[in-house]
């Protein structure tokens, strides 16, 4: 290939890609006064902690242990966020108390 195509070839998939990634931002302008994506930032957060709690508690083997460990790492992950409504600290807080709790009970 002579250097016309090569540099044509780069010229246009330059093109495509830089189009494929300005395009969701072309396509949300429109979208970020509404009412609805407004409601969506206010409730996704607490919907995803609800999904994403109901899918661990899902797989948990219900034994005596198992129900201390993971139920006081969802209620202190659970108080946490209701008090300071910072999600990372619920989370690792939450976390850090169940995997103390499971190293400590065996």
């Amino acid at each position: 290939m002579n250097p016309v195509a090569i540099a044509a070839v780069v010229a246009v998939a330059s093109a495509i890609t830089w189009g494929l990634r300005a395009l969701p931002f072309a396509a949300l302008a429109p979208l970020r006064q509404s009412a609805l994506l407004a409601q969506l930032r206010l409730t996704m957060p607490l919907g995803i902690m609800i999904i994403l709690t109901i899918y661990t508690v899902s797989g948990i083997e219900v034994t005596g242990e198992n129900l201390i460990t993971y139920g006081a790492g969802i209620a202190v992950t659970a108080a946490l966020q209701l008090w300071k409504r910072h999600v990372s600290i619920s989370i690792l807080v939450g976390t850090a108390v169940h995997m103390l709790l499971v190293a400590w009970l065996g």
